[in-house]
């Protein structure tokens, strides 16, 4: 019989290491949404091929100094 604490042990370890590659991840696509922002591409669909909400692709594009997008086409009201 194993000991539990050597069960628990390891199944610290694997979550740690899931976790620090989560935050690589995270990181990873936060500068790639700062990026297509900076080139011009349009909040809705950075928001669309992220995993964050227009809110907080809004506070980090702000944070970054990155200003707000141009407002699109008024659509037809007829």
């Amino acid at each position: 019989m194993t000991d539990l604490r050597d069960d628990l042990a390891a199944a610290t370890r694997r979550y740690e290491r899931t976790d620090a590659a989560h935050e690589a991840a995270r990181q990873e696509v936060m500068a790639a949404v700062l990026a297509a922002l900076r080139a011009g591409v349009p909040p809705t669909e950075v928001e669309r091929l992220s995993p964050f909400t227009s809110a907080y692709i809004r506070k980090m594009a702000r944070a970054e100094g990155i200003p707000p997008a141009a407002p699109g086409p008024k659509r037809s009201t007829n």
